[in-house]
């Protein structure tokens, strides 16, 4: 069973910064592709970055892309998020979940087995 963590969300306002972790349980976590995702009210869950096992590929949303940037720390079973310039829209619970070992960057969640509880970032104007 493979637990993951989220940390790091809170209240910011429209321009400021904020890092978003995602620790994950167990022995595997060097082994997987990783994403983040989002969920806005009344919205539907949506994509927000991947990386890859190894942490050499990285893949971010339109709307986030030269914003957001993914990244991991597979020595220390950790997942981040830096988001910078943040705006309003960006308020959403933010998940981290792990994809599926056979694909690079996944961007699919119904292709993503684990999930965290999620953290939320709200972004004033």
């Amino acid at each position: 069973q493979v637990q993951l963590v989220e940390s790091g969300g809170g209240l910011v306002q429209a321009g400021d910064s904020r890092r978003l972790s995602c620790t994950a349980s167990g022995r595997t976590f060097s082994t997987y592709p990783m994403g983040w995702f989002r969920q806005a009210p009344g919205k539907e869950r949506e994509f927000v970055a991947t990386i890859s096992a190894s942490g050499g590929t990285t893949y971010c949303a339109a709307s986030v892309k030269g914003r957001f940037t993914i990244s991991r720390d597979n020595a220390k079973n950790t997942l981040y998020l830096q988001m910078n310039n943040l705006r309003p829209e960006d308020t959403a619970v933010y998940y981290c979940a792990r994809g599926p070992a056979w694909l690079t960057t996944p961007t699919d969640a119904r292709d993503f087995d684990y999930w965290g509880q999620g953290t939320q970032v709200t972004v004033s104007s």
